[in-house]
Order: C-alpha cells, then structure tokens, then sequence
C-alpha cells in the first residue's frame, strides 16, 4: 500500500519561477516551498533588470511572453493592485559589423520599426551618430515591477495554505513507494510530486534524485551602476541594446545600468561580477557614446540559467515518477513567468494547457527532448 505525503507538491527553489507556480497550484494541492537562502528570490529573481521585451528570446520564449502579457498588464487583485508594467521602450543599435543579425532581427519581429540614426541620437543624446549603422525602436518594451509580482505570488502561496522553509537546501533526494523523500539544511519531507525550480541548481538537484542532468548551463550576467550623464534627465530613456549583444544600457531610479550582456559559463553559485568583463562592457558603452565613466556606484552580478537550446525546460521528466522540471528560464524568466507558472500548473494537475499556449510550444519545452 502506497504511504500518504504530507504535502501533495514540494517546490524546490523560492525564486519567480517555484513562487508563481507555487501561487497557482497552492489551493488545489498541499503545497511546500523549499527555499536555500534566508529568502526567497536572493539569487537571480533578485539581480535582474527586466524589461518586457515581445521580441526577444526565440518561438517558445515569444509564445510564453505573449501569454503573460495580460497577466501583468492587469494582475489578479489579489497579487497586485496596479499594473505590473510601465513605458520604457527599447532602442536596438547595430553597428555594420552587426548588419546581419539587425535584419533577422527586423526579419522575425513585430513592432520593432527602423529609425534614422539621427532619431536614434535624437532619443538619446548621448549616442555617436557615425557609430550607428542602423536601429530600431520597439515603443511596447516596459519595465516589469519584479518585486511586486514576487512577493503578491508568494503572499498568495502563503493565505492558500502553502508553508514556506528558508535555510532547507535539499542534499538528497530518493523516491520509495510512490514518495518522494527529501532531506533538507531544514528538516526532512514527503511530497508525491517534485518540481525542480532551482534555478543554477536544477541539474544537481536532478542528480539528487538520480536523473541525468539536461545539460543547463549557468552564465554570469554583470551590470555596473553609472551616475547619469550631466544635463541629462534619463528617466524616459529607453532600454539600449546592441544587436550583437556586446552591451546595453537601461535608465534605473535616475543612475544608468551598463552591461557588457556578458554570458560566461559558471558553476552554480553565488556569484559576483568579474571586474575586467565589467570593465570592457563599460568601454564598449564609452566606445558607442559621448560618456566617459570615471565613477561606478556599484555593480553586481546574476546568473542566467540555459539549455542547449535556449528554450526552457517544463514538464515532467519521462525518467522519473512525479518529478517536474521547471528550469532553464534564461534571460526570459521573469517577462514569461505567468504563463510558464500557469503552463506548470496545468501540467501538474492533469488540466488542458491549449487556452495558455499551443502544443507546439508545449513539445518545444517538455524535457522529454533530452530523454531520447
């Protein structure tokens, strides 16, 4: 006879992606967030300088975008009482080295117009005309207010009934009779199903439970804080970003964000910016612009979590009883996550997932595709 959980569903990692679905399916099922950090989002959820980007990421991430749109345009009340999006517009620049992946850029999106480089200076003062060999403004990019949207679905877990542990880093995992078993920094749990939100940690917490990795690798993602350009107002300047992604600037609370859009392979951990890839992101800034940076605020640095093939992993691994991915989210976690949250949620429950996205995007994200 199969022994009874106490929780129906044991949610590891407290970041955007296990706190959105943790907030959908709390309710439904006797759920458990187990979190590694004193808080939940310390790692990723909590370093990222979002913005609302449709044409970003490849098919599955745009299909997940445009599902979460309406969803943080205008968010249940019970998780936020306004809008969860504001005006921020996003100025791509190419430089003539970048010509070919401006016009697949241009060739695969929708509200993404050319300007003249005159327009694009004219937005942005301090950009080098004869540096810019084309661009394009998409007027429907918007900043995401990820804290907001963080806490409404972790205060939502917890007014459903759902319990969240800080400080339980899971070191080891088993599955017997039906159960999974789960050894924690915090205790020890039972829960039937699994879902693996660990972010960096995903494949080692698969390997706790004796599945073969996926293969996700964790990058390094750097950001410098810059004081604003004297005489200039930045505030409703747009994301800047060059197409060759060697570097992009975002307006922050009157100071400016710089980043080499740096993408380096990193173990699992946390992780801080390495001065001389920062350094050369904020050349590259200089190179491009009239600014020349003599003083950095601060800086940090995230992680970006991929698969090899950059699209998310979501569903229940085909190797393993109960045991659900949700990993792999990329630079694309936050704008996605409602309908990544929904799609698991869906998934875990044995629901219809057709009205969130297609079952074309559905296959492109099950990690059954690593399992062949």
């Amino acid at each position: 006879m199969t022994q009874a959980a106490a929780y129906d569903v044991a949610i590891i990692g407290g970041g955007i992606a296990g706190a959105g679905a943790g907030a959908m399916l709390c309710g439904d099922r006797r759920c458990l967030l187990l979190e590694a950090e004193d808080q939940p989002g310390h790692h990723s959820t909590g370093r990222s300088a979002a913005v609302f980007i449709l044409n970003y990421g490849n098919a599955p991430i745009r299909a997940l975008t445009r599902a979460s749109e309406s969803y943080l345009v205008s968010p249940p009340a019970d998780i936020s009482e306004h809008t969860l999006l504001s005006p921020r517009g996003h100025l791509a620049l190419a430089e003539e080295s970048g010509r070919a992946q401006f016009d697949a850029l241009l060739g695969e999106s929708q509200g993404l117009d050319p300007v003249t480089p005159e327009r694009a200076v004219a937005r942005i003062p301090i950009l080098k005309q004869d540096s810019i060999f084309a661009a394009a403004y998409e007027a429907d990019a918007r900043d995401i207010d990820i804290n907001s949207l963080h806490q409404g679905w972790l205060r939502k877990f917890k007014r459903s009934g759902g319990e969240v542990c800080t400080k339980a880093r899971v070191t080891r995992l088993a599955h017997k009779n039906g159960i999974w078993e789960i050894e924690t920094g915090a205790g020890a749990f039972q829960a039937e199903t699994i879902v693996n939100a660990a972010g960096a940690w995903a494949d080692k917490v698969a390997e706790m439970a004796g599945l073969a990795p996926v293969g996700l690798t964790p990058m390094r993602r750097s950001i410098a804080v810059i004081p604003a350009p004297e005489g200039h107002d930045v505030m409703a300047w747009p994301l800047v970003s060059d197409v060759e992604e060697r570097w992009y600037m975002k307006p922050d609370a009157g100071h400016l964000f710089v980043s080499p859009a740096d993408e380096d392979p990193v173990e699992p951990h946390d992780v801080y910016p390495d001065d001389m890839v920062l350094a050369e992101g904020v050349h590259r800034f200089e190179t491009a612009t009239s600014v020349e940076v003599t003083r950095v605020l601060r800086s940090w640095a995230g992680l970006r979590t991929f698969a090899s093939d950059r699209t998310p992993v979501v569903g229940f691994d085909p190797a393993a009883e109960n045991f659900f991915w949700l990993a792999g989210q990329g630079g694309y976690g936050i704008q996605t996550s409602p309908a990544m949250a929904q799609v698991a949620a869906a998934l875990i429950m044995g629901q219809p997932t057709s009205d969130i996205v297609s079952d074309e995007t559905i296959s492109a994200l099950s990690p059954a595709r690593f399992r062949t």
